[in-house]
């Protein structure tokens, strides 16, 4: 067996606080997990540190479970990227009965698969005129596609994300906001229960409507976050003691108002 492929089978992306990839490790007591598309614990980093986190109760003698691709994939996608790199077939209930497909791939099909080139293309900007680039980019194509293809399109979801990545860049605040908005009901669809990727992205939103003045909501979101966020990065995370940190001050702000 290759040392290439071991590497590639056995390693596991780094990420940031934001789950932003940073890097690749080996974690070779980690590699012993097999995979779930609907797994039962989630990998979060401190640093170059691996934690795993439990997100529902397990019972005695269930198999711990993590998900070795993004979950957002539609099935098709999934079972290409699990057979390309760990060669294997996944037979989860999730990949039987092709969950959420149709709502992934909602909308017109030249729309979405435009999209979809689009973000592919996309490499991550290091100043301010690529961000404005990509901003464009993204503005033109959300535009052209309105009523073409609803937000729960993943495609149309990620181009979301990136139009909000590059307006915090920019410190575009409210136009961040404004996308950032709508990528949390598909987010709750595609992220239910527990699912560090679902927090991170409340936690963003709740620190925007923070920054806009709009408290109320700010706690609100920033509670959802904080709910999930226990769970999948714990309490002693220091992205949950950020988290913690901004809420304090809402809550301290709407008791004297």
């Amino acid at each position: 067996f290759p040392l290439f492929l071991q590497v590639t089978c056995n390693c596991f992306t780094i990420s940031n606080g934001e789950m932003q990839d940073v890097g690749v490790g080996l974690y070779p007591s980690m590699s012993l997990l097999n995979h779930s598309c609907d797994p039962n614990c989630v990998i979060v980093f401190e640093g170059y540190q691996l934690l795993l986190h439990s997100v529902r109760e397990i019972q005695i003698g269930e198999e711990l479970t993590i998900s070795y691709v993004e979950s957002l994939m539609p099935t098709r996608e999934r079972q290409k990227q699990l057979m390309r790199q760990y060669c294997f077939e996944c037979d989860c209930p999730l990949c039987q009965n092709q969950e959420k497909d149709a709502e992934k791939l909602a909308g017109e099909e030249h729309a979405w698969k435009e999209v979809k080139d689009a973000v592919n293309e996309v490499r991550y900007p290091k100043s301010k005129e690529e961000w404005n680039l990509v901003l464009e980019r993204c503005q033109n194509l959300l535009r052209r596609h309105k009523g073409h293809l609803p937000d729960t399109n993943i495609y149309q979801l990620k181009m979301l994300d990136c139009a909000m990545d590059a307006c915090i860049n920019l410190e575009s605040w409210e136009e961040a906001l404004y996308y950032g908005c709508r990528t949390l009901e598909p987010y709750r669809l595609y992220y239910p229960g527990f699912h560090p990727l679902r927090a991170v992205q409340l936690m963003r939103v709740g620190k925007l409507q923070y920054s806009q003045g709009m408290v109320p909501q700010a706690l609100e979101t920033l509670k959802q976050a904080y709910n999930i966020m226990k769970v999948t990065h714990g309490t002693d995370h220091s992205l949950m003691k950020v988290l913690m940190e901004i809420k304090e001050e809402c809550e301290a702000m709407m008791s004297i108002q």
